[in-house]
């Protein structure tokens, strides 16, 4: 990904058109948020339907989370190259069809499969939506059309897990997959109707296949012998070789990067310290906040006995309180420096996942979990605004896209690798559907997860610089 072009065709914001660009591009990245989220909701469920294990379960969500890591800078190359509209829309086609093969999935073998091929449209899709506001709007329109983008996306999650919960108790887990199809064919329709097309002239000539390939195989080398060890129970020559085979994909990536023309992970920006150490505090932070979530809403369903619609909803003041307060973070960290509300934000939130790691059969909401929550939406509400700015901040302005690409990947491979590790640390092995098991294995989650949060925090605390000016960076191409 570069820098944005210039707007083709002079859309306005507040036109009809602006708005119809806006609706496709909010609606279509929600698409794939939205089943991001529900999934997990839905794993008690699919568990007992397709007769899953643990690590079936965890390739449910880990299948998404790969392809979609793997692949994410990838789509946003192939938008600037080919187009970004005509990218956007195989996205959400492909996403759509893998949808469908989710939802008549017959075995979770199956599943998963389209699982993957789910991450994959994701990828397309996901750079796209915002990369088509960049190209579209200008200006003081395109601040607007992007706050507009992240509000109402956050709506989008605000409203997603309700949506989970009440579909899986009252129809199938199978309708969380179908629902996908007639919002796609409103994405397309209004796609093709109102969006117009756009290219960045100056985009490489040439993709990073080679990158890609490494990086694909490293995450899945690494996934899969984590996961097989939680299935296993120990580590055996299977899990041994795939690790092995992860961790020398991943070098072979990293020397590749270094040597490419046109790389996916420009090595360039880690050698300015704010972009290396945000990049680092965003890897340890995420996995965080994916185990959290990830734990807390199968262990209100298995262990505390709440229904899928009452557990989808228990996360929700966190999302409301970044709705809240997250722009009022990011201009507050404008005003005294970056460093204190990342350092701060993770502490406090590794406060609210350790009055959550006490969740225990029958705990009532208001009293055992809503307060560990408020804690936690606290911390995120400080951290993640100002994560996201620095993070854009301390690379050039040239390379603002390919930042946004870099700690938007991270943060998902954060995710992929914190579900794949958190259950073999945890200690909940083969069992995540029992109860016995998953009460003490989800206490020992929430505290590695509450140590990721710290150490996020002191990793801020060391690399970030303590004004918003000295984040910009110096000699760096």
């Amino acid at each position: 990904m570069t820098a944005p072009a210039e707007p083709t065709d002079g859309i306005v914001y507040a036109s009809a058109r602006g708005r119809w660009v806006l609706f496709a591009t909010v609606l279509g990245s929600a698409i794939a948020f939205i089943d991001a989220t529900v999934v997990t909701i839905a794993l008690p469920t699919i568990a007992e339907d397709l007769d899953a294990t643990t690590a079936d379960l965890q390739w449910t969500i880990n299948a998404y989370a790969l392809t979609l890591a793997a692949f994410l800078l990838l789509g946003g190359s192939l938008g600037d190259r080919f187009g970004r509209r005509k990218v956007f829309l195989v996205g959400v086609v492909w996403f759509a069809v893998a949808s469908l093969l989710c939802a008549v999935a017959p075995t979770i073998g199956a599943l998963n499969a389209a699982r993957a091929l789910q991450g994959v449209g994701g990828a397309l899709l996901t750079p796209g939506s915002l990369a088509i506001l960049q190209s579209t709007f200008s200006g003081p329109d395109r601040g607007r059309a992007i706050g507009a983008w992240s509000g109402l996306g956050g709506i989008a999650g605000a409203v997603a897990p309700f949506l989970g919960g009440w579909i899986v108790q009252v129809t199938t887990w199978r309708w969380i997959f179908g629902i996908n199809l007639p919002l796609a064919a409103v994405v397309v329709a209004v796609t093709m109707r109102h969006v117009p097309e756009s290219a960045d002239a100056s985009a490489a000539k040439t993709l990073d296949i080679a990158g890609t390939v490494l990086g694909a195989l490293g995450l899945g080398g690494l996934t899969y012998g984590f996961t097989a060890w939680t299935e296993r129970g120990t580590p055996d020559a299977l899990v041994v070789g795939a690790l092995a085979f992860g961790v020398a994909a991943m070098v072979a990536f990293l020397i590749v990067e270094s040597r490419a023309a046109a790389p996916l992970l420009p090595p360039a920006l880690f050698r300015w310290r704010p972009f290396a150490g945000t990049n680092a505090a965003t890897l340890l932070i995420y996995a965080a906040i994916a185990g959290v979530f990830f734990f807390l809403v199968v262990t209100l369903q298995v262990v505390a006995g709440y229904s899928p619609l009452a557990a989808g909803l228990a996360p929700l003041p966190v999302t409301v309180l970044m709705l809240l307060l997250s722009p009022r973070a990011g201009a507050l960290s404008t005003i005294m420096g970056p460093k204190i509300p990342m350092t701060v934000g993770p502490l406090v939130c590794a406060v609210g996942a350790v009055m959550l790691s006490g969740i225990g059969p029958g705990e009532p909401y208001l009293t055992h979990v809503l307060p560990g929550i408020l804690v936690f939406g606290l911390g995120l509400s400080a951290t993640v605004a100002p994560l996201t700015t620095t993070a854009l901040a301390a690379a050039p302005d040239h390379l603002a896209g390919v930042a946004s690409g870099v700690n938007n990947a991270v943060a998902r491979v954060a995710g992929l690798l914190a579900i794949a590790v958190l259950p073999l640390a945890a200690g909940v092995g083969s069992s995540l559907t029992d109860p016995t098991t998953l009460e003490p294995a989800h206490r020992v989650a929430m505290l590695v997860c509450a140590g990721l949060l710290a150490a996020g925090g002191v990793v801020a605390l060391l690399t970030v610089p303590s004004s918003a000016d000295a984040v910009r960076p110096v000699d760096v191409v």
